[in-house]
């Protein structure tokens, strides 16, 4: 049996990523091991909308 490679910038992974991580892109960002800013960069560039929680702290940088 094939093991199934998952490309993790992929639009629907990131956004089902983003869901388990309940809606926290500081949670993301360390699920991904990256900055909050860059997986900010990375959810704007794939049309993903925040959470009401994370517009209120990151409004200003998505």
């Amino acid at each position: 049996m094939n093991s199934l490679e998952v490309d993790p910038l992929n639009t629907r992974v990131l956004e089902r990523n983003y869901d388990y991580a309940q809606k926290n892109v500081r949670l993301l960002a360390m699920w991904y091991e990256c900055e909050i800013e860059q997986m900010l960069e990375l959810l704007a560039e794939h049309d993903i909308a925040l959470s009401r929680n994370d517009k209120l702290h990151f409004g200003e940088s998505y």
